[in-house]
């Protein structure tokens, strides 16, 4: 039976006064069936589960500033989307050359905050833009309660760049989990703004059975020409990481192999909740990779002292 709003009411106030630890551990379990292991994580979601909670190195800060990571991939050597403008109020874009195709999202926050623009706007579609935006500065509130610390360091700007590819093809979405230096997966999305479809390959190609909260396609993709060139950028860009995912474009020039442009970085995929519900085996394995930096590891207990274990899978 229904829920009454007073008690539905009730229960979010309840939520959202416990400990950032106590609400991932409640959400832990109800997407896993368990409490992580926090005293000795070994699957995947576990080890970033003490990432959220435990891992304040300054680079995450970066990865999930958007501009920043931009900045960063192009010393790197990587080709990024031009920025056309970054500021706080959208009415400046009145002045700005956008050109034909463009992309707004805000710089400082995950969860697919993107508006896709077409020429120049004129004074109403501007005043309804600023409706569409509002709220977009605003800190990450859904990030900050599963934990997401570092999108709190980023700057609270809007940006503007350039759209990728052909704006009447579907451009497809490459996403690289790295780990220790090593490509393990590849995340595939097609459709992203229409019919989202999501497949997951090994780096040799071979087709894997993840599924997500998006709808896994029941078509392969072929192995891109550039795939090469997707997995040696991949690991340039993760160089020094313990893991993190590196998220590309392959945008075709016309005259040779397509480019490999970079999106971001993603450092709390999914916040720890959803890649690999389904598969434990996988979580388990891309665990066993993950070695966490020694000052982000649990401790060992100290000899003498009695400790006890977040209860979860044995």
């Amino acid at each position: 039976m229904p829920v009454p709003a007073a008690a539905a009411g009730l229960a979010r106030r309840a939520w959202r006064s416990l400990p950032v630890g106590a609400r991932r551990a409640l959400a832990y379990r109800r997407a896993f069936g368990a409490f992580p292991r926090r005293s000795d994580p070994r699957t995947f979601n576990e080890k970033l589960d003490r990432r959220l909670l435990a891992d304040r190195r300054p680079r995450l800060v970066t990865a999930c500033d958007k501009l920043a990571a931009k900045d960063a991939a192009a010393a790197a050597g990587v080709p990024v989307a031009r920025t056309l403008w970054v500021g706080s109020d959208v009415r400046e874009l009145a002045d700005v050359d956008l050109g034909a195709h463009w992309v707004l999202k805000p710089n400082h926050r995950s969860g697919g905050l993107v508006h896709l623009g077409h020429g120049a706007p004129d004074r109403d579609a501007l005043e309804a833009l600023a409706r569409t935006t509002h709220g977009w500065l605003d800190p990450g509130t859904d990030e900050q309660r599963m934990g997401e610390w570092a999108y709190s360091g980023a700057r609270r700007v809007l940006l503007v760049e350039e759209r990728l590819g052909d704006p009447g093809a579907d451009l497809a979405d490459w996403k690289v989990h790295v780990i220790g230096g090593e490509p393990v997966l590849v995340q595939v999305h097609t459709g992203r703004f229409g019919d989202h479809r999501v497949r997951w390959y090994r780096p040799d190609w071979t087709p894997t059975d993840v599924t997500v909260a998006a709808t896994r396609s029941a078509d392969l993709v072929p192995p891109p020409a550039a795939l090469p060139a997707l997995l040696a950028t991949a690991r340039r860009l993760a160089a020094g990481w313990d893991y993190v995912r590196v998220d590309l474009y392959l945008v075709p020039d016309g005259t040779g192999p397509d480019r490999v442009v970079f999106g971001e970085l993603t450092v709390y995929p999914g916040s720890g909740l959803t890649d690999f519900r389904e598969h434990p085996e996988l979580d388990r394995e891309l665990g066993d990779r993950w070695v966490l930096p020694p000052d982000v590891a649990p401790r060992p207990a100290r000899r003498g002292r009695r400790s006890t274990p977040v209860r979860g899978r044995g």
